[in-house]
């Protein structure tokens, strides 16, 4: 190896994108450049593994791996990841160093150290974090990995991290899905009942919140209205609401009686209120606010979001953090200049550099240490005309607002309140009305009339009552007399829980904390390695791919709206009844965010050694939960639920049906006088649902026993069978119900004669099949699918044709 090959250096990019970026600032014959494409490594199939992996049967599992096998990856064109793989192969001869420039975090971590280890490189490893990719955020990150040695080791922990999750995930998705799909399931729902570690909690999260809600009994409350007349001949309606409602009517008559002969002095209070300025955006609550002003999928924000990034408009996006480090208040106004020069309209807003506010501490904008990854804010670098437009200019005007507002003064209302006591026999009651004015609208001017939509509600929680207020105040002077002109009591009706929306979910799940009242289960979800970030579901990365997980599903429904509610249906609450009922810890969601935070320990182990010992441990226990969970799971019962409660069944693929599927449904409406549905023999779904409905019940053969001695044929076709023999007053020989291969011949010749005589040499397709298996998504949202796409072959042959309706599931793995 000659002195310069010795020397050389790779850097280790994930998108061709990025590595442009830089290229501009480490011109030297001494460095080679290599980009990834996502995960070039995928997880492999479990069939591929062991033969007897392939079908799903009970007795197969657990299904536990001490290290999952990885195949080549490929690109969305289908494309092998293996000549990337060999090229980066073949720069690592004669590297010295490799600099590891993926984006950062636990996913981009993984996505260079998973090929290196592949290949066996066991040289010296630096890790560049790139916040942004603007000039100065570049410079800057150099500047960081120079002054930290064992950058490299750090981020060793951070993959052994994400490795884990992958690690879980796969497991837990893998077993549990066959396992509860072939336990549990009831017969009437065909899909596989997907499980996995972050999913299922959050269900349940969505599943109590509807239980809530069905549960409901609303109650009528009381509120009581004294209508005041001052001696100068000023009327104002004071009110009596108090955050303790007035259930009683006779409590709310005997306060209203003694309202009615009120008299005395009027109080008058009058303060300014400081507005602060909203924090600043995290993945989630960019999500949240997306969706409640544009009405965006939290996943198309988060691409927007990612794409800004790349083009070095917008830090790094994949964030839990709402604030800023302080070492960075000195970039403020050159961002701001630059935000303006954009925003024209706002620039007159913009106070002098030394004007600028900075709101420090864990309730304002800055702190010490924002977490692994700052908020989500512009950068020098802005959208000139042209270069970025439709939603990714509406995503970048939304952050830079945000920016802007953060540094401005606070907006300040000159507030009255007008109150009187009223003596009555339950004590004295305070009746009061506010009355605000804009003295200063500070941040508030950014938004306009927009401004109130800062102020976020908190997700599942029913709707506060409002303090009263009115939109004007007569003018009263502190302590003026006045008398009761009217007394009355209005009505109201306490209100449900609200539905948690599509936008709020990933909230929701990194802040647990907000959905408990429990001081103790409060407590136990602060995060002291950073207050700021409670414990939660989920990663930033991950938390907005689950609930399209729960719709393909079936558990949950996307009701009407810009925002759309999440309903949980009929199979949503059984599933997670099963689950609570065989694995309680899996239905719970405080639970596994405790189980995270210990798997979060292994990122943040200081050495190489450290982070192996505790993902070791970390890996062991996972095999331990899974061997608990299929022994629990392989102990109990179907879940009894009604067909009539199973969701509409999803018809998106528009295939049709099997010929035998049609044939099948047409006996059983001839036999029973049924008409048959609109769109059945065009439609597999729908010919699937007839069936579900009114074909005969399968007996309770267990699933998973094993085949001993010549095959035998399924319930489905010995039913058909004995069908077509009645339909043509012949006899069902005794072999036909004991043959595999007798049966399907029966079936050949005479489902061939009732429906189709002009296709007598037909036969019934005989492919009865589950999905292809895939390793899903690890915990930090990119996709680890199989490099396989082939449909593993169930070991049963039913007809009518059973087959799911995604090709997604078979491993079960989920997270």
């Amino acid at each position: 190896m000659t002195a310069q090959s010795a020397s050389r250096t790779l850097f280790f990019f994930e998108k061709p994108s990025a590595m442009r970026q830089l290229q501009r600032f480490f011109k030297s014959p001494s460095t080679v450049c290599v980009s990834a494409e996502g995960h070039l490594l995928a997880a492999e199939e479990p069939g591929n593994v062991r033969d007897e992996w392939k079908s799903w049967r009970l007795d197969t599992l657990p299904i536990v791996l001490e290290r999952i096998p990885v195949t080549y990856g490929t690109n969305r064109s289908g494309q092998s990841h293996k000549p990337k793989i060999e090229a980066i192969k073949q720069a690592l001869h004669g590297v010295e160093r490799v600099i590891i420039a993926t984006d950062p975090g636990r996913e981009g971590s993984m996505i260079a150290w998973e090929v290196l280890e592949h290949l066996g490189y066991r040289g010296r490893v630096d890790r560049l974090k790139l916040g942004a990719l603007d000039e100065v955020s570049i410079r800057r990150a150099f500047a960081a990995m120079a002054k930290e040695p064992d950058s490299g080791e750090r981020d060793y922990a951070a993959y052994l991290e994400a490795l884990c999750r992958q690690y879980e995930d796969y497991h837990l998705g893998l077993n549990g899905t066959r396992a509860i799909s072939l336990r549990l399931r009831p017969p009437a729902f065909r899909q596989p009942w997907r499980f996995g570690g972050v999913q299922t909690p959050t269900l349940a999260i969505l599943a109590d919140l509807e239980k809530r809600i069905r549960d409901f009994v609303p109650q009528d409350y009381f509120k009581i209205a004294l209508t005041a007349i001052t001696d100068a001949g000023a009327e104002v309606t004071l009110w009596h609401a108090p955050k303790d409602k007035i259930l009683d009517k006779q409590v709310a008559e005997t306060i209203q009686q003694a309202a009615a002969s009120w008299s005395g002095p009027l109080g008058v209070e009058q303060k300014d209120v400081r507005r602060a300025s909203p924090r600043l955006f995290s993945k989630d609550t960019l999500a949240r606010r997306c969706a409640k002003r544009f009405g965006w999928d939290p996943q198309h924000t988060a691409k927007l979001a990612q794409e800004l990034y790349d083009q070095g408009y917008l830090t790094y996006p994949r964030t839990e953090s709402e604030h800023l480090p302080e070492s960075q208040t000195g970039d403020a106004s050159a961002v701001i200049e630059s935000v303006v020069g954009v925003l024209s309209d706002l620039a007159s807003l913009v106070p002098a550099a030394s004007n600028l506010v900075f709101r420090k501490g864990n309730k304002g904008h800055y702190v010490k240490d924002p977490g692994e990854h700052h908020a989500i804010v512009p950068l020098r670098k802005v959208p000139q005309p042209g270069s970025v437009s439709g939603d990714h200019l509406r995503l970048w005007e939304l952050v830079a607002k945000g920016f802007l507002a953060a540094h401005l003064p606070d907006g300040i209302d000159a507030r009255t309140t007008v109150a009187v006591q009223v003596p009555t026999p339950l004590g004295p009651k305070r009746f009061s009305v506010s009355g605000s004015v804009i003295k200063s609208p500070g941040w508030r001017a950014v938004y306009g009339a927009e401004a109130d939509e800062e102020n976020e509600a908190v997700p599942g929680k029913a709707k506060p009552d409002e303090e009263p207020t009115t939109g004007r105040l007569p003018p009263i002077r502190d302590n003026e007399p006045g008398k009761a002109a009217d007394a009355r009591i209005e009505t109201a009706r306490t209100e449900p829980p609200r539905r948690i929306t599509r936008g709020e979910l990933p909230v929701v799940m990194g802040r647990l904390v907000d959905q408990v009242e429990d001081p103790t289960l409060k407590a136990a979800l602060e995060n002291p390695a950073n207050p700021n970030e409670p414990k939660g579901l989920g990663t930033a990365a991950t938390r907005d791919t689950i609930l399209p997980k729960l719709q393909k599903s079936q558990y949950i429904e996307l009701l009407k709206g810009k925002d759309p509610p999440i309903l949980v249906t009929e199979v949503g609450l059984a599933f997670i009844a099963a689950v609570r009922h065989v694995f309680p810890a899996y239905g719970d969601p405080i639970g596994r965010a405790m189980f995270e935070a210990d798997l979060a320990e292994i990122g943040r182990a200081s050495t190489r050694t450290e982070a192996i010992g505790r993902a070791t441990a970390y890996q062991e226990r996972t095999r331990s939960r899974v061997r608990e969970l299929i022994t629990t799971i392989g102990q109990s019962g179907t879940v009894a639920l009604d067909p009539a409660c199973l969701p509409a069944p999803f018809t998106g693929d528009g295939k049709p049906p099997t010929k035998a599927m049609i044939a099948f449904a047409t006996s059983i409406a001839a036999q029973r006088g049924l008409k048959l549905p609109r769109g059945l023999k065009s439609n597999s779904a729908i010919c699937r649902a007839f069936l579900d409905q009114h074909a005969p019940s399968r007996s309770s053969k267990p699933a998973e026993a094993p085949q001993t001695g010549p095959r035998s044929p399924s319930e489905a076709m010995v039913r058909y069978a004995r069908s077509l023999a009645e339909q043509h007053a012949i006899e069902c020989p005794p072999e036909v119900i004991t043959d595999f291969t007798a049966c399907r011949a029966f079936l050949d010749e005479h489902s061939s004669k009732a429906q189709y005589p002009q296709a007598k040499n037909r036969t019934v397709s005989p492919k009865g099949r589950l999905p292809a298996v895939r390793a899903g998504n690890g915990s930090d949202g990119h996709k680890r699918a199989p490099a396989s796409a082939k449909r593993s072959t169930e070991t049963r042959t039913e007809i009518p044709r059973r087959r799911t309706r995604s090709r997604t599931v078979a491993s079960g793995r989920d997270d």
